[in-house]
C-alpha cells in the first residue's frame, strides 16, 4: 500500500485540528494517524467508507468455498499480506 505523506497526521494534529483532519480526509478518502511515530488509527471520509462498507458486507454473505475464491484472486507479489481463510473469515466478523 501506497501512503502519501500528504494523508499521515500525529495524534496531536488530530486532536487539535479535528476539522482539518476531517477535510484532508475528505480530500485523500482516508489519513493515517500515528502516536509516537506509530500507526494508530485510520479515518475515513463517508464516501470511503460507504465505498467499504459494500466489499465488507458482501464479503461477509460469501461462503467459505467463496471466500477461498476471493483469496485466490488477491495479488501474491510484493508487500502484499495474504490472508488464510481463518484469518479472512476473523477478519469480516
Amino acid at each position: 500500500m501506497n501512503i502519501s505523506t500528504k494523508a499521515i497526521v500525529s495524534n496531536s494534529e488530530m486532536i487539535k485540528n479535528y476539522k482539518t483532519c476531517r477535510e484532508k480526509a475528505e480530500s485523500f478518502g482516508k489519513i493515517f494517524v500515528l502516536k509516537n511515530n506509530q500507526p494508530d488509527a485510520v479515518l475515513f471520509s463517508i464516501t470511503e467508507y460507504e465505498r467499504l462498507s459494500v466489499f465488507i458486507e458482501y464479503l461477509e454473505s460469501l461462503e467459505e468455498k467463496d471466500i477461498a475464491k476471493v483469496i485466490e484472486s488477491l495479488p501474491k507479489e510484493g508487500n502484499r499480506k495474504r490472508y488464510a481463510i481463518d484469518h479472512l473469515r476473523s477478519d469480516i466478523k
